[in-house]
């Protein structure tokens, strides 16, 4: 019988990427979850508190319509099989019925900055999912953890994560970001507003404020505005339109295309900044440029969904007593960190 992978999916871009890695995986038998977790966060995700969350409302619907469309399997919560290995790109939140798995963590994409609630998780040992992204790769529950370039890798190890477990593969959807110039978008040459859910990450934001800095940015040119997948969109759409009144406002639709056809982009915390200093845009951000440009996820030719699976074949024919060697920290340097298997 073939080898058994889970992969936990979450956002549409989340999901995607574990499709893509999913693709290159030859006759392992592959299953694909939405997002889940235990105890208080199932209870208040049954009952709809987190539908703004990957744990329910419409990413958890567009997730399970995207597995539905592609014809995958799913295997909800991942109750159905014992896995031989997991594939997710998150570990905020890790599930108890994995964290004995052979567990392969990808990075999704931007993560937040480092405030005083990072601080706290990671001294305090508060939960993780409370400093969002921020904290991603601090559970260490995990075999290895792809990331998407030598920039990030530096990140992830100056805030604590292993250096031994972080391999730099590029990561999926951000690794071919030229070829979003050829699209079907039927607009050109605005400004484009990429949104984030500050609000409903609890985290304090003056929308009115934002949305006339981008007027006086636009300074009479046509204006879209691409709202987030877990924001409130009736509330955005109403906010827009009060400050705003002509200009468009999108809930779906490729952002990338929307980005290569944009003249000037505004964004706030969102990984699309990337798309837009790579294809040459004019950029404004609450991000420090300077930054994101060295942590550019590598541009490898769409090519990094085929690395991944890679590690994870190599993973998942590793003896269970070595990984447990790794994990421990008496093999520092895992063989399948130079593209060897055991």
């Amino acid at each position: 019988m073939s080898e058994k992978v889970l992969f936990i999916c979450g956002t549409l871009n989340q999901t995607t990427m574990m499709y893509k890695i999913a693709k290159q995986m030859g006759d392992v038998d592959c299953r694909f979850t939405p997002f889940y977790a235990d105890g208080v966060l199932n209870f208040a995700s049954k009952m709809g508190w987190l539908n703004y969350t990957v744990l329910g409302g419409k990413h958890q619907k567009d997730t399970l319509a995207f597995l539905d469309e592609h014809n995958l399997i799913i295997d909800y919560r991942g109750k159905e099989n014992d896995y031989d290995l997991v594939v997710t790109c998150g570990d905020l939140v890790v599930p108890r019925n994995v964290r004995k798995k052979r567990l392969v963590l990808v990075q999704e994409g931007i993560t937040e900055p480092e405030g005083v609630m990072f601080h706290l998780v990671k001294y305090a040992k508060l939960p993780r999912y409370l400093a969002n992204t921020a904290a991603t790769g601090l559970s260490d529950a995990y075999d290895a953890f792809c990331v998407a370039s030598h920039g990030y890798r530096e990140l992830f190890v100056r805030k604590g994560v292993r250096a031994q477990k972080i391999i730099v593969t590029g990561i999926p959807n951000f690794d071919d970001l030229q070829s979003n110039m050829v699209n079907d978008f039927p607009f050109h040459d605005y400004v484009l507003v990429i949104t984030t859910p500050n609000r409903e990450n609890f985290q304090w934001e003056d929308r009115s404020k934002f949305i006339q800095s981008c007027l006086d940015l636009a300074q009479g040119r046509n204006l879209i505005f691409k709202l987030h997948p877990a924001e409130n969109h009736l509330r955005a759409q109403k906010e827009i339109q009060k400050l705003a009144p002509h200009a468009l406002v999108f809930s779906q639709g490729n952002v990338n295309h929307m980005i290569a056809n944009a003249s000037i982009v505004i964004t706030q915390r969102s990984t699309a900044t990337f798309v837009a200093l790579a294809l040459g845009k004019e950029v404004y951000s609450d991000l420090d440029l300077d930054e994101l440009k060295r942590l550019m996820p590598i541009q490898n030719g769409g090519t990094s969904a085929k690395r991944i699976a890679a590690i994870c074949r190599h993973i998942l024919h590793t003896p269970m007593t070595v990984l447990e060697q790794i994990r421990h920290g008496k093999i520092t340097r895992p063989k399948w960190e130079y593209g060897h298997a055991y």
